[in-house]
């Protein structure tokens, strides 16, 4: 049987899930606490599972992930909480040089449990330092599992999964998804970290897309098909571990690609993504790749010019159209 809730609804149904199984589960971040979060994924935690387990840091983001991995090293499993991604700059030295890699550098002697949840993109005017998309910053911290939900169902699955995960996982949550809704399984529900999942099947063209654009491009894919178009959408679900074995088996079907974020074009997910389809499926692709993304301004304070910068519809079908 399934539910249908909204993709925030399933995120703290996967937080207190897992700290009524786990004990050593707990949660820490910049108003948390009774507040229960920005974007409401902490309410009421604090109320039910005490002020040890949910509790509220300094605005501090280098000192929420040290102390997470510190933590994390002495066998507990921290969710720390960056109330916007845009910050993982704040603590770049802990994530991409800590977190990341002391698990190699010690040998495997330690573990690392530890899930960075960061809500990232677009949404509401929040301007150039509160709506960024920096998860390809990460495929150059091996060590580090990056996720990106598309779907209530897959937000607490990989949620679950990642609080369950002896690796360090940054989870990268669209905050403009959180009313989303969507069939959630009852009972245990986990999504396996590193799994792509076809959204739609089809023969003509494989769109890759992560995040609100695999949304996007699932009413891309229904536009299309009123003119006969018949289009494969593969939601990668993060950027590390990335499934090309999926990815290369749908391009390797409809030999035409494109893919969607709303990060920027320029040093995208998509660009690594590109690189190795071009790598590995070069000879099976009837028509050059095709990326779709936000143009290379910093994201505008005004509602009005961020609604602008956010690819639409109309941006997929365009690249779509191009190449068929």
């Amino acid at each position: 049987m399934t539910r249908t809730i909204t993709l925030a609804a399933a995120i703290h149904e996967a937080i207190s899930e897992e700290m009524e199984r786990d004990d050593t589960v707990f949660m820490m971040g910049e108003d948390v606490g009774a507040f229960g979060g920005v974007f409401g994924e902490a309410a009421g935690l604090q109320e039910r599972f005490g002020r040890k387990r949910v509790f509220d840091t300094p605005i501090a983001e280098s000192l929420i992930v040290g102390a997470g991995i510190g933590a994390a090293l002495t066998g507990l499993r921290p969710i720390v909480e960056l109330q916007y991604a845009d910050f993982v700059s704040v603590a770049m030295d802990e994530i991409y040089n800590k977190a990341a890699k002391w698990r190699y550098m010690h040998g495997g002697l330690f573990k690392v449990p530890l899930v960075i949840f960061a809500p990232e993109g677009a949404a509401g005017g929040a301007g150039p330092e509160h709506s960024q998309c920096p998860e390809a910053l990460f495929y150059s911290a091996p060590g580090l599992h990056v996720v990106i939900p598309s779907t209530p169902a897959d937000a607490k699955g990989l949620l679950k999964s990642a609080i369950r995960s002896d690796n360090p996982v940054l989870f990268l949550q669209h905050k403009g998804m959180s009313g989303v809704t969507g069939p959630v399984p009852d009972g245990e529900h986990l999504v396996e970290i590193g799994k792509a999942d076809v959204k739609r099947t089809g023969d003509d063209l494989t769109i890759i897309a992560w995040s609100n654009l695999v949304p996007v491009s699932l009413e891309a894919a229904e536009v299309l098909a009123r003119d006969g178009v018949s289009i494969e959408v593969v939601d990668p679900r993060g950027i590390n571990p990335l499934d090309m074995d999926t990815i290369l088996g749908s391009v390797r079907k409809t030999g035409r690609v494109v893919l969607a974020h709303e990060a920027g074009v320029t040093g995208g997910p998509a660009s690594e993504v590109a690189a190795r389809i071009a790598e590995q499926a070069l000879d099976y692709l009837q028509a050059p790749i095709r990326r779709v993304g936000a143009p290379d301004i910093p994201m505008p304070q005004s509602l009005r010019l961020e609604q602008r910068v956010v690819p639409g519809v109309t941006d997929v079908v365009a690249a779509i159209k191009e190449i068929l």
